[in-house]
């Protein structure tokens, strides 16, 4: 069946949303790591400066419905409050996990989000996945797992710390979508408004976190011109990578955005090995190579679950049940014919 033309912007559309998330994904993480590292500048702050990006994106949002950009619609403050108090126990929760655990354990950790977040939303929305999904899904573990996952050790603390950061992010991630369907609200609107919560709430508490995991405060960094120019770069990356992922999720499904976004993983691999001289095994070719097959087997399992979804539902979205229906006829019913010539609603 040839794709209409809505369609075929859809696709660029998706195509699109995925290539901002993995370019700034990358980039950002390979400032980061130039920031971050010894070799680098050695600026150990990370909850501090997740903070200074959720800032950066708040000002930007704001910037936006200042001038008329995008437009501003009601979510509840509880409703904000709360998926920021997710999101931080998130971003907190991993930095601890990684700390505590193994670099084998942490990325199995990771690589357990796939499930929990099909779990989550099989309980939270009656989600099914067909066995071709489900397939692939385990390919793409299986091949992200032989090129990430050396030595794993285990210990009580952190196996809670990584539990902790697998559930809250599966959740936070889910709820993404759902505050936008709830609400028709627009990814960078969502992120408009959780963003200066976010960002007050690690500028607060970030530097006591950062303090617990690396022995020293943030005021005692001596900055340079190199590192103040790294931390704007991760900034302003941080804008478009948070901009895609709120775009993502809402385009498609946490599910979908943790299976393709393992892309990410293959190419900070890659670009390790070019840039800063990492090792390159056969198995992590080979672990690579799988995921990327199952990837591709992920999105192909997805399209025929929705041609499979169309052939049951024949009419589209755009059909109206018996009961939508019957609502319409008595709501036109009650209509004052005085009204309807006058061009009037009477309230």
């Amino acid at each position: 069946m040839e794709k209409t033309e809505s369609e075929k912007k859809s696709s660029v559309s998706d195509v699109g949303a995925w290539a901002m998330n993995v370019i700034s994904s990358v980039g950002i993480i390979m400032a980061n790591k130039q920031l971050m590292s010894s070799s680098g500048f050695g600026f150990s702050f990370a909850t501090t400066l997740t903070g200074f990006h959720f800032a950066l994106t708040a000002l930007v949002g704001m910037v936006s419905n200042a001038t008329g950009l995008s437009a501003s619609k009601h979510i509840p403050l509880w409703e904000l409050l709360w998926f920021s108090i997710v999101a931080n126990i998130s971003i907190a929760a991993m930095n601890f996990s990684l700390m505590l655990n193994s670099v084998g354990f942490y990325q199995i950790s990771k690589l357990s989000m796939i499930p929990v977040v099909c779990v989550l939303e099989w309980i939270l929305h009656s989600k099914h996945y067909c066995k071709e999904v489900k397939a692939s899904v385990m390919v793409v573990v299986i091949g992200v797992g032989i090129c990430t996952v050396t030595d794993v050790k285990v210990n009580a603390k952190g196996f809670i710390c990584a539990c902790t950061a697998v559930f809250s992010t599966s959740l936070q991630q889910i709820s993404i979508g759902s505050l936008q369907k709830k609400y028709s609200v627009g990814s960078f609107e969502l992120l408009s408004k959780t963003a200066p919560i976010q960002a007050l709430s690690l500028l607060i508490f970030g530097p006591f976190v950062d303090y617990f995991l690396s022995g020293k405060f943030i005021t005692t960094y001596k900055m340079t011109y190199g590192a103040i120019f790294c931390i704007l770069l991760s900034c302003g990356l941080a804008v478009f990578c948070n901009i895609s992922q709120y775009l993502c999720i809402g385009r498609f499904s946490a599910t979908s955005f943790q299976v393709l976004g393992h892309m990410k993983t293959v190419c900070v691999l890659t670009l390790g090995w070019l840039l800063f001289d990492s090792e390159m095994t056969f198995k992590n070719i080979a672990g690579m190579a799988i995921a990327v097959i199952g990837m591709v087997i992920y999105s192909w399992a997805v399209d025929l679950e929705k041609q499979r979804n169309s052939k049951l539902t024949p009419h589209g979205k755009n059909s109206m049940t018996e009961d939508e229906i019957k609502l319409l006829k008595e709501g036109v019913e009650h209509i004052d014919l005085k009204d309807v010539e006058l061009g009037e609603t009477k309230l």
